[in-house]
C-alpha cells in the first residue's frame, strides 16, 4: 500500500533560458551541473532541510534555500566551489512531483599564477 506521495527519483524540467545556458555552457561544466542534478533528483528532499543534510554531498557543493524566511521556496545548488550555481524550486505534489531549474549560472576562472 502506499500513501499517494512518490519520492526519487524525481523529475526534473528546466527554464528554456536555464536550459540554454545549460547547453552553451563548455562539456567540462555540464558534467558538474550533470553531477548536482543527479544529486537533486535523487535526495529524499530536495531541500536538504535539518541540520547537517548536506553532508553528503560531494566537496564543493551545497544548498541554501534563496531567503531564509522562506525554507519551503526557491533554493540554490552551488557547485564547483561555488563558481556555479543553480536555482530551483521543487513541487511537492502527489503525482508528479518536480524540480524546476530557474536560473543557471557558471563563472569560469582561471587560477591566479604566481611570479
Amino acid at each position: 500500500m502506499t500513501d499517494g506521495f512518490m519520492g526519487p527519483p524525481w523529475q526534473m524540467d528546466w527554464r528554456l533560458d536555464a536550459r540554454a545556458a545549460l547547453e552553451a555552457l563548455p562539456a567540462h561544466a555540464r558534467d558538474m551541473v550533470y553531477a548536482a542534478r543527479a544529486e537533486l533528483v535523487t535526495a529524499k528532499d530536495p531541500y536538504f532541510r535539518g541540520i547537517m543534510t548536506d553532508d553528503y554531498l560531494p566537496d564543493g557543493m551545497w544548498v541554501l534555500p534563496v531567503r531564509s524566511t522562506e525554507p519551503k521556496g526557491a533554493h540554490v545548488f552551488f557547485f564547483d566551489d561555488g563558481y556555479g550555481w543553480l536555482k530551483y524550486t521543487f513541487v511537492r505534489r502527489t503525482e508528479d512531483p518536480q524540480i524546476t531549474v530557474e536560473q543557471l549560472f557558471w563563472l569560469e576562472y582561471e587560477p591566479a599564477v604566481e611570479d
